[in-house]
């Protein structure tokens, strides 16, 4: 799963143990009582801390990284996370939605996905969103909230992994983005969780 990725790869940076159960597509399904019991949304990832129960990919970032007060992956300084915070916000919900057009439906052909007007808009969006973010790497950042890795950078990751991927219609040349993908594979936790043969 796209949203399990980021929470392995943040796993990763942080050197935290866990032990891992597979839920979901290929795997046991989540509907199972005892999977609603800890997710009622049904969705994979879930994760167990101390008793507390997690879900939803970005709220289990960012609470990983608070808890292990990871700086500068998840700033302290208000101004500093809110940048953080608003293009983790921007792939849940602007990139998420295209991919969803072009990804599942467009590429796995996946029901009701796979309609084709919205195949054909969630392209066109997910094309809009990538040439927004081509144009805010082309400023010279390493990253998109700067010099150092942070937090967003692990959903835009795999937002960059994923439109490398994603086949089946005419894609832009996004020189920036690029050249972030090949920045962000010399992390060898991207290497695996990203950037690993898996869209």
């Amino acid at each position: 799963s796209f949203n399990v990725r980021k929470v392995l790869w943040l796993c990763d940076e942080l050197g935290l143990t866990f032990e891992r159960e597979d839920w979901g597509r290929g795997h046991r399904p989540t509907t199972a009582p005892e999977f609603l019991r800890l997710n009622p949304a049904a969705q994979v990832p879930v994760v167990l801390v101390d008793g507390l129960v997690l879900r939803e990919s970005h709220a289990i970032l960012r609470y990983l990284a608070a808890r292990h007060a990871a700086e500068p992956l998840y700033p302290a300084a208000p101004e500093r996370r809110v940048r953080v915070e608003q293009w983790m916000d921007w792939v849940a919900y602007d990139l998420t939605h295209a991919m969803r057009g072009a990804f599942l439906g467009g590429q796995l052909q996946e029901p009701p996905w796979n309609n084709p007007w919205f195949v054909d808009q969630g392209r066109r969006d997910f094309t809009r969103c990538m040439r927004l973010l081509d144009d805010e790497l082309a400023g010279g950042s390493s990253y998109i909230c700067g010099a150092d890795f942070t937090l967003a950078d692990i959903p835009l990751g795999l937002v960059v992994n994923r439109w490398f991927a994603v086949q089946g219609f005419d894609k832009p040349a996004l020189p920036a983005v690029s050249t972030y993908f090949e920045r962000l594979s010399e992390r060898p936790a991207f290497l695996r969780h990203g950037r690993n043969g898996l869209p």
